[in-house]
Parts: C-alpha cells; sequence; structure tokens
C-alpha cells in the first residue's frame, strides 16, 4: 500500500515492497518519463520477492500522487541532474533507505541512476537500467513527437490520467524539456567514466525512443559493464520481456553479493 512521505516542500507517493533482510540493500526503483509508481504494476514486488530483498518505490515529483509541477513551471535541462543529486538522496534519508543499496532505472530513471551512481561512488552497490538515455539522438526525438501528437488527439491522455492525479503535470513536464531546443546538446556521456559500481544495462531491439548506441556508449565508459540486448522488445523490457529482465537482474545482483563477499578476504591477504 502506497503513502505520502513528506521530502522538503514536496509531497512524494512512495511504497516498500518486498520482505527481505533488514541489513540487506534495498532496490530503489526510478520510473520513466511518463511512468509513476501505480505504472510498474507488480514488477517491483516481483523482482525483490525473486532477489530476497527490500525495495523502495515512488513516484517523482510531478507524477502519480506526489506533488504536481505548476501548470507554468518549465524544467530545466538539467532536471535529471537535480533529482539524481538533491531529490533522490533527501528521499532516501527521509525514507531511512541507507547506503549502499541498489538503483532500478527505466528510461529518464535509468539516467538518473547513472548520474546518481556517478556522484555518490560510495553509496551504490550496482545499478540496473533499462533503455536509459545517455544522449539525445533525432531517432529518439521524433517518437517523442509522435507522443504528443497522441496526446493532444487520441485517447493517450486518458490512458494516462489512470496513473497520474495531474496528467497535464506529468506529460507537459517530460514533453516540454525533451523537445526543447537547448536539450538536443544533453549529455551524461562524460559523468560515466566516475561510475564505479557494477552496472547491468537492458534494452530493447525494437525500442523507439532510443539505439543500442545508448547500452553500448555506457559498455564503452565503464568497463565490465553488462548488456541484454532483447529481441521482440520495445521501450519497457519491464513490460515486453519480465522474465528475461528479472533473471538477469538475479544473476547480476548474486554477482555484486558474492564479489562483496571476496573483497573483505582479499583485503586481508594483502595487508
Amino acid at each position: 500500500m502506497s503513502e505520502i512521505l513528506g521530502v522538503g516542500a514536496l509531497d512524494l507517493e512512495v511504497d516498500r515492497v518486498g520482505n527481505g533482510n533488514l541489513d540487506a540493500p534495498v532496490i530503489v526503483f526510478l520510473h520513466e518519463g511518463l511512468g509513476s509508481l501505480a505504472m510498474w504494476k507488480e514488477f517491483p514486488a516481483r523482482v525483490c520477492e525473486a532477489a530476497g530483498l527490500r525495495g523502495l518505490v515512488y513516484s517523482r515529483a510531478g507524477y502519480g500522487r506526489s506533488t504536481p509541477r505548476a501548470h507554468d513551471e518549465r524544467w530545466g535541462v538539467d532536471f535529471m541532474h537535480r533529482e539524481a543529486r538533491d531529490l533522490l538522496p533527501a528521499l532516501l534519508d527521509t525514507a531511512g533507505v541507507q547506503a549502499p543499496y541498489f538503483l532500478f532505472g527505466h528510461s529518464d530513471g535509468g539516467s538518473i541512476a547513472l548520474i546518481h551512481a556517478a556522484s555518490f561512488t560510495d553509496r551504490v552497490a550496482g545499478a540496473i537500467v533499462l533503455s536509459p538515455h545517455i544522449m539525445v539522438e533525432e531517432f529518439g526525438l521524433a517518437s517523442i513527437r509522435k507522443a504528443r501528437d497522441a496526446y493532444l488527439n487520441t485517447d493517450l491522455k486518458d490512458k494516462l490520467a489512470r496513473y497520474h492525479a495531474d496528467v497535464d503535470s506529468a506529460f507537459w513536464g517530460w514533453n516540454d524539456i525533451w523537445l526543447d531546443p537547448r536539450f538536443k546538446q544533453w549529455s551524461i556521456e562524460a559523468l560515466l567514466p566516475s561510475i564505479r559500481c557494477p552496472l547491468l544495462a537492458i534494452q530493447g531491439r525494437d525500442d523507439p525512443y532510443g539505439t543500442m548506441a545508448q547500452i553500448d556508449g555506457i559498455a564503452a565508459a565503464v568497463p565490465g559493464t553488462r548488456l541484454l540486448k532483447l529481441d521482440r522488445c520495445g521501450h519497457s523490457p519491464h513490460r515486453d520481456q519480465p522474465d528475461k529482465g528479472i533473471a538477469a537482474t538475479i544473476e547480476f545482483i548474486d554477482a555484486v553479493a558474492t564479489s562483496a563477499r571476496r573483497e573483505p578476504m582479499a583485503h586481508r591477504r594483502t595487508t
């Protein structure tokens, strides 16, 4: 059951899932640009049950039942950086989530996860990113323009309204900044080499919002990154290929845990 958590001046919709060990890392779920806590549906609970861990799921400000964006407010080009470096740490402190924790981000949420991991290298145990953006591609902008047309001329607004108390806040906050001419220069490629935690990057081969250059770029910048490229899969691997995504996530988390157990032993041998 979700709750509203006060984080500074914001009210954020949060849910805690899973029944894992209280001393084990928490998985923090970061939704996409049109997503919310509710749009994940049962997926976070499935991941946490399979991993034996607890999870924290939340709607970012402007989404779900969280504080909506003022209708005259336009997000800046740095909106994902501010979420990763200011708002996410404040939420984790308020929610009592202790480091190290895992990040599980989809689309814009994947980009936020990467920025956070690069900015707080000692806090993140590992990050799983689905269809993340590390740069702007015209290929993806074409799909965002189509989404704008669909919102204005089809039932897309009604469909999204099931998941957002203020659907215009969610849609226009995302769509306006992505289609702002200034945003074409947005990139987090220079940040990626700062990431020290293990990474798993997953993307569908039929993703209309980004080419494989996105996750290939992550792997080129962060040695050891695991990649999973899924056939018959679009922008949302957790909906199109959930079982493969969960299996890869559990294998990744188990590998991180195994590595963490070995590190103290290796340290003792060299001291």
